[in-house]
């Protein structure tokens, strides 16, 4: 099969030839998977190809003006004046969120926010974005990715609290974001020409991490209150289109995947093994009636933490339990981090071509 094909069929909850596979990762491991296959620091297109992916992504960058002022010690979102600050850690360093200039912000404030235009991006490459791709299954992420993006700027815990109460300043803001973000999602679909039978954009990307790693983070009840109705119409989006709609869930969220079903949302991503009820075999026994999965491998797990036999065994171990009956596509849980070695890196994608065959024909 094309990567295309294969990505789509498994997403269909059928069998593939293969496996599917999916590539994220944090840029000190990328680089070393670079320098790994003899590519150049800048070749992303060419480390794909050398690890089998069978996805890409395309997008439309911001290209208006800078509505929030460069700060000093600070990177500022240009767009939305999220702030974060360089972080070292003995693998690298990563940017962390800070200030939270929203954090205490009245309705007013709220208001006067300065944010994006769905007319300052920039749409007119994406078509041929996706006829480069043309082999591949072509991503679009569109992140509701309310509780994250709000606690980017409002804090987590104002968040969670502007959920609970019914705060009219953060449920001010995330609505204005999510009017924005809605729209660009739109225009790029249409720019792109559709779905994936018109040869356009073949999944939306949403996200919205629901679970820390023991236990939900918030209510059914409010789930169903404040989230599930805003993500809605993203998902009644992607059906317009004829694109599959993917949500990106962290930590503990399979309580929600009932609700996703009734949604209409195709299949679901990250799946961290470790966090309550998201095993393999409890996700494929309770949802893969009605859900595609995708990830799976855990970047806390052998990926970062074992040897080469450790990560080997762990793909073999999820393969075996996920791959009957097709409905998977095989991809870390998130971006693979730092401290993953090398070698770790490059033995899950051979085990996932190697392996992957075996448990389909099995």
């Amino acid at each position: 099969m094309r990567p295309k094909e294969r990505a789509l069929t498994a997403l269909a909850r059928r069998v593939p030839d293969r496996v599917p596979v999916n590539y994220l990762s944090n840029p000190g491991i990328d680089a070393r998977l670079k320098r790994h296959f003899g590519l150049a620091a800048g070749d992303s297109d060419g480390l794909l190809r050398a690890l089998g992916v069978d996805f890409r992504t395309v997008g439309v960058p911001y290209v208006g003006p800078r509505l929030h002022p460069v700060l000093p010690g600070r990177q500022v979102d240009p767009q939305w004046g999220i702030r974060t600050r360089w972080v070292e850690h003995e693998s690298g360093g990563y940017l962390d969120y800070c200030d939270f200039p929203l954090r205490d912000a009245t309705l007013e404030q709220i208001e006067a926010w300065p944010m994006p235009s769905p007319d300052d991006f920039d749409y007119s490459k994406i078509a041929e974005e996706c006829r480069r791709h043309a082999d591949y299954c072509v991503c679009l992420y569109a992140f509701p990715d309310i509780i994250n993006s709000t606690g980017m700027i409002r804090t987590m815990e104002q968040t969670l609290v502007d959920l609970i109460s019914d705060d009219a300043a953060g449920l001010a803001f995330i609505d204005r974001k999510l009017k924005v973000t809605l729209e660009v999602a739109r225009r790029a679909l249409e720019a792109a020409g559709g779905g994936a039978a018109k040869g356009g954009i073949d999944v939306l990307w949403l996200a919205e991490d629901l679970g820390s790693q023991i236990a939900p983070m918030i209510s059914l009840e409010l789930f169903r209150k404040h989230i599930r109705p805003r993500h809605q119409p993203f998902v009644d989006l992607a059906r317009r289109f004829g694109a599959v709609a993917i949500e990106h869930t962290c930590g503990s969220s399979s309580w929600a995947y009932d609700d996703f079903i009734e949604m209409g949302i195709n299949a679901v991503d990250t799946l961290q093994p470790e966090a309550a009820n998201m095993s393999p075999a409890y996700l494929k026994r309770q949802f893969g009636h009605a859900l595609a999965f995708h990830g799976c491998i855990s970047t806390a797990g052998p990926l970062a933490n074992g040897t080469v036999d450790d990560v080997v065994r762990d793909v073999r171990q999820t393969l075996d339990v996920m791959m009957p009956e097709g409905g998977y596509c095989l991809a870390p849980t998130h971006c693979m981090q730092d401290n993953t070695p090398t070698e770790n890196a490059v033995a899950m994608y051979e085990a996932a071509r190697r392996w992957g065959i075996n448990a389909i024909l099995s």
